[in-house]
């Protein structure tokens, strides 16, 4: 339920869901806000762990294409220029910035604002080492793999069924899914216009028309969409009707 209801804020203001997710736990679970945000972080890391393997698994398959694709898409050069041109700008003001959060720190130590502070992340980082207690480590680490093996075999599905892309290969639907997952990180109301594009932007690169590309990436984004607002709207339903339940049983 507080996922699906995380899916559906993502809907609206992006990365939003985290904290609705974590909100509609302590709310339904009286678990701390700081320790469930520990377990969201957590979650995103191993995501993103996932994410840079199948990165990486998708450019030892398809390497002279990713290669072009991404210098199509990024200058390495300027990007270097870029980066050592503000790179001491950045660290000057991470110093500056350090050192005046300490003095700050040092002051206010006692204030009641910064204790309550320091509990907030003290339960964060119980939430994020909550790893190490699991009940049932093998299946919390097959699951997670096996979310990114669904998500590959929905892209593989979709594109077996359309005529334009049906003949792609299994590394290039793999290619498809990373540039939709990069697209989908993008902090936008649920990858709406970056997903398309760089999916389209992939498709293209395989010999499909920017119409064909789009198109399945419709096919693809909306179903998710659908699935998220219909799953979603249902499950806010049910959490609604629980609080109201909660709160008619305090009286």
């Amino acid at each position: 339920m507080a996922l699906m209801i995380g899916y559906l804020a993502n809907l609206l203001v992006p990365r939003a869901g985290e904290v609705a997710r974590c909100g509609v736990l302590a709310k339904t679970q009286g678990e701390p806000m700081g320790k469930l945000l520990g377990t969201v972080i957590l979650e995103r890391s191993i995501d993103l762990l996932l994410m840079v393997i199948t990165i990486a698994l998708a450019f030892f398959l398809e390497s002279s294409l990713f290669v072009k694709l991404l210098s199509d898409l990024v200058s390495l050069d300027s990007l270097a220029a870029r980066i050592s041109n503000s790179l001491p700008l950045v660290l000057g003001g991470i110093i500056i910035t350090a050192i005046f959060l300490y003095f700050v720190l040092l002051k206010y130590r006692e204030s009641s604002f910064l204790k309550k502070v320091r509990h907030f992340f003290r339960d964060m980082i119980k939430g994020f080492v909550s790893i190490q207690k699991l009940n049932n480590p093998w299946g919390f680490w097959v699951s997670s793999v096996l979310i990114w093996v669904v998500y590959y075999l929905m892209m593989l599905f979709v594109a077996f069924a359309i005529p334009s892309t049906a003949s792609l290969s299994l590394s290039a639907v793999l290619l498809v899914m990373v540039m939709g997952s990069i697209g989908m990180v993008a902090p936008v109301q649920g990858g709406i216009g970056t997903f398309h594009a760089l999916v389209a932007f992939i498709l293209m690169a395989f010999g499909l028309s920017e119409e064909e590309g789009k198109i399945f990436a419709v096919i693809i984004h909306s179903s998710q969409v659908l699935t998220i607002m219909v799953a979603g709207l249902i499950t806010l339903g049910f959490f609604f009707k629980i609080n109201a339940q909660k709160a008619s049983k305090s009286y």
